[in-house]
C-alpha cells in the first residue's frame, strides 16, 4: 500500500510533470530534474541531517549510475537518466535500485507493446539481434543507425515507464 506522505506526493507529482512534458515535447526539462534533485538534497539534510543529505546523494548517484550506460549508448535521453536521478534522491540508494528494476520491466513492456501496434516488432528484434552482433565484434558502444538520433523506430517517452516503475517501488515499500 501506498502511504501518502509529504515526500510520496512530491515524487508523484515531479513523474506526473515529467510525464506532461515527455509525452508532449519528448524532453524532460532541467529544471523539473535539477530542482527536484535539490529539493531533495535539502529535504534530507533538514529531515535526518549530514546522513539525510548522504543518503539523498547516494540516491541520486545510482540513480544516475544505473541508467547512465544507456544514454552512453545513446539509447535513452539525458532527462530520462536525470529524472532517474531525482527520484533516487528523494527514495534512497536502495529504493533506486528498485526504481530503475521496475522502470526497465515497465518499459520493456510498453516497448513491445508500442512495437506491435505500429507493426515494429519483427524489426526491433532484428535490431536488438544486429546490436548484439555489432557489440560483440566492437564492444559496446552506439550502433549507427540504432541510436536515438539516427535511428527510425517509434519513439518511446519513458517517463511513462519511470512513472510506472515509481508506483510500484511505492507500493512495495
Amino acid at each position: 500500500m501506498i502511504s501518502f506522505e509529504p515526500k510520496v506526493m512530491v515524487v508523484l507529482g515531479v513523474a506526473l510533470i515529467a510525464v506532461a512534458f515527455d509525452l508532449r515535447t519528448r524532453r524532460i526539462p532541467n529544471w523539473l530534474t535539477f530542482g527536484a534533485a535539490a529539493a531533495a538534497l535539502f529535504y534530507g539534510l533538514l529531515a535526518a541531517g549530514p546522513g539525510g543529505l548522504g543518503q539523498s546523494a547516494l540516491g541520486w548517484l545510482v540513480g544516475a549510475l544505473l541508467f547512465f550506460p544507456l544514454f552512453a549508448l545513446r539509447g535513452m535521453g539525458a532527462g530520462d537518466v536525470k529524472l532517474i536521478a531525482a527520484l533516487g534522491a528523494w527514495l534512497g540508494p536502495i529504493q533506486a535500485i528498485w526504481l530503475a528494476l521496475f522502470a526497465s520491466i515497465a518499459g520493456g513492456v510498453v516497448a513491445i507493446i508500442v512495437a506491435v501496434s505500429t507493426g515494429y516488432l519483427r524489426q526491433a528484434f532484428s535490431n536488438v539481434w544486429l546490436m548484439l552482433l555489432h557489440w560483440r565484434v566492437a564492444g559496446p558502444r552506439p550502433v549507427p543507425g540504432l541510436t536515438l538520433q539516427d535511428g527510425r523506430a517509434p519513439r518511446l517517452a519513458f517517463a511513462v515507464p519511470i512513472a510506472i516503475g515509481l508506483v510500484c517501488t511505492l507500493w512495495q515499500r
